[in-house]
């Protein structure tokens, strides 16, 4: 029943209210050969040269060395690969008991591995094999085999470093050809790599001496 002042308004059921236009779905492309080529290629050279920046930094840090001979026992060993901390004596200078690889004064053939013993300033004496600092015997609290030489005193230029090796008879070093200039110091030997059952830091020590 239709009371009065309504009015109704009659829809055609058979359109829809809304019409919404639907495109056809666009053609997909698909990329050619030469550009899969294309970018496989920069991703080649991107990962190129992405390597080669790692390298060239790592390079700058750190120097892998290879002992050769007994100069060093028995704390390293013929053979024995090392890593070297290029950069640690661009921030400290280096200090007593430090093991450091350098080309040596008297030749440049070959690098050399030892430990410092004195620091620039200092008056180094050695007799019958002990090291004696300004006057004081040297504690060295790492392995060693001592020697049974006599040397010096000499006072330590600056700049340069009083270096021995720890099988000291057999060690071609300060007490034979002098000191180190800081400058052919190539760096501090870090971490043993070779053999496995020598694979670690390479420990650090302290002395008891007055510097």
């Amino acid at each position: 029943m239709m009371m009065e002042g309504q009015r109704f308004d009659l829809v055609n059921e058979s359109r829809p209210l809304y019409e919404i236009p639907v495109d056809a779905p666009e053609t997909l492309k698909r990329p050619s050969l030469w550009r899969k080529v294309g970018v496989a290629l920069r991703e080649l050279i991107e990962t190129l040269i992405l390597t080669l920046v790692i390298f060239l930094l790592i390079r700058f840090a750190v120097q892998n060395f290879r002992i050769e001979g007994s100069s060093m026992e028995p704390n390293f060993h013929d053979g024995q690969y090392l890593f070297v901390n290029k950069l640690i004596y661009l921030f400290q200078p280096p200090q007593r008991g430090d093991v450091i690889v350098f080309v040596p004064p008297n030749s440049g053939s070959r690098d050399f591995i030892k430990r410092v013993i004195g620091l620039p300033g200092e008056r180094v004496e050695i007799r019958s094999g002990t090291v004696f600092i300004n006057g004081e015997p040297l504690v060295e609290s790492y392995p060693l085999y001592p020697g049974s030489y006599s040397t010096g005193p000499i006072v330590v230029p600056p700049d340069e470093y009083f270096v021995l090796g720890d099988n000291r008879n057999y060690s071609s070093d300060s007490h034979s050809w002098g000191t180190v200039p800081g400058k052919r110091i190539i760096g501090k030997a870090w971490f043993s790599y070779w053999p496995p059952q020598s694979i670690g830091f390479i420990p650090d020590y302290t002395y008891a001496s007055s510097r």
